[in-house]
């Protein structure tokens, strides 16, 4: 089954990028060698005397706990409750679902009015207000006809199915959208700000323009004004220079992490700094230009096209699509302490989003209904992973 999967899903891929024409989910075939992920060193050095952190061991694990939930359409975000269960997203459908985590239940909040799904566009990153014991707002990105844009949304569940969504108020709009490069992760970090990743629809120089909001991360209040010590006055930019930024993450010492596909060579991890130009189109991979940052690690797109990151035990568990694998990225601090190591490759199919569930477990979805996967019975699904 697997090996089936794995080559209708290759010839899938290939149809689509020659008409694409470049890469977007899945990444084009490389023209330089493949192989084992590299690694490099931080851009920045820790300040001398500081102590060091410690790093997970080199190999780790994963146990795939049960099957949480199953038949899913084009699942994209995750959000757990604070209550428990958890949102999901349909990319194509527009609807938010909640499941129950326990018996696998799927309840529908509803459908996000003004949803426009094509290509790679659609309702995709969820997330849960910092305040949503008091507010019960859920957040959530989408690309309408226009644009791609960030709403909230009351969220009643004593209201029946279908009708628990509150009309979405807009936070933020004028995302360049495109077919692809949509970007669509959003996620409230240790500061309680919301940021969201941007894509640059094909159009490289917006990831350089920094009065675009294409090809960012950016970080807004929960709003969707600046958010207070952004590095650009007056502007929701905290980073620029990327193509498709699909996963965000804070490490145990509030640092950030993205994943981010490249185009015919390296897809690449990076951590953040405000205020930072992560080099696309004028860098892919580890070029070490001044004047951009170069990623802590790059694959090969064949082995990765990462989508969405989490971080347990120490290490950054890193979703691919074309690659159908987890990659454990073991940190030290801002460094690779160990090779990347890649699970479950070829196992589930695509692999889209993953989100701690706590402690040393992870929710994972699978994303094989999003027209460039092989779906069988059950898929999409999401999985209950047990790591270190």
């Amino acid at each position: 089954m697997v090996q089936r999967r794995a080559v209708t899903a290759t010839l899938a891929v290939s149809a689509l990028l020659l008409t694409a024409g470049c890469s977007s989910d899945d990444g084009t075939k490389p023209t330089t060698p493949t192989g084992s992920p590299t690694t490099s060193a931080p851009s920045t050095s820790p300040s001398k005397g500081a102590p060091k952190e410690p790093a997970p061991p080199a190999k780790g694990s994963v146990e795939v706990v049960r099957t949480v939930a199953e038949d899913l359409d084009t699942p994209w975000g995750l959000a757990p409750l604070p209550e428990g269960g958890l949102l999901v997203s349909s990319r194509d459908e527009g609807t938010i679902t909640r499941i129950d985590t326990e018996s696998g239940k799927k309840t529908e909040l509803g459908e996000v009015p003004g949803v426009a799904a094509a290509g790679e566009g659609g309702l995709l990153g969820l997330a849960v207000s910092p305040d949503y014991a008091s507010d019960h707002m859920i957040y959530a990105y989408f690309t309408s006809e226009s644009d791609n844009r960030i709403v909230r949304m009351l969220y009643d569940p004593q209201k029946p199915e279908g009708e628990q969504l509150g009309a979405p108020d807009t936070i933020l709009r004028g995302i360049p959208k495109g077919t692809n490069h949509n970007g669509g992760r959003i996620a409230f970090g240790p500061d309680q700000m919301l940021y969201a990743s941007t894509g640059e629809r094909y159009e490289g120089p917006l990831a350089q323009d920094k009065k675009s909001l294409g090809g960012k991360i950016l970080r807004m209040t929960p709003e969707g004004e600046p958010a207070p010590g952004n590095p650009f006055e007056n502007s929701l930019v905290y980073s620029y220079g990327h193509r498709n930024v699909q996963g965000l993450a804070w490490d145990s010492k509030q640092r950030l992490w993205a994943s981010e596909f490249g185009q015919n060579t390296w897809d690449e991890l990076n951590q953040i700094r405000p205020g930072g130009n992560y080099g696309w189109p004028e860098v892919e991979g580890k070029e070490s230009k001044p004047g951009y940052v170069d990623p802590v690690a790059v694959w090969s797109v064949d082995d990765a096209s990462p989508s969405g990151i989490a971080i347990a035990e120490g290490s950054v568990w890193m979703a691919g699509l074309k690659g159908q694998r987890l990659w454990r990225i073991p940190l030290q601090g801002t460094k690779v302490s160990a090779d990347p190591q890649p699970f479950l490759e070829g196992e589930y199919g695509r692999l889209r989003t993953v989100v701690s569930a706590g402690g040393d477990k992870l929710w994972l979805t699978t994303s094989e209904t999003d027209g460039r996967g092989s779906p069988e019975d059950g898929d999409d699904k999401i999985l209950e992973l047990q790591v270190k």
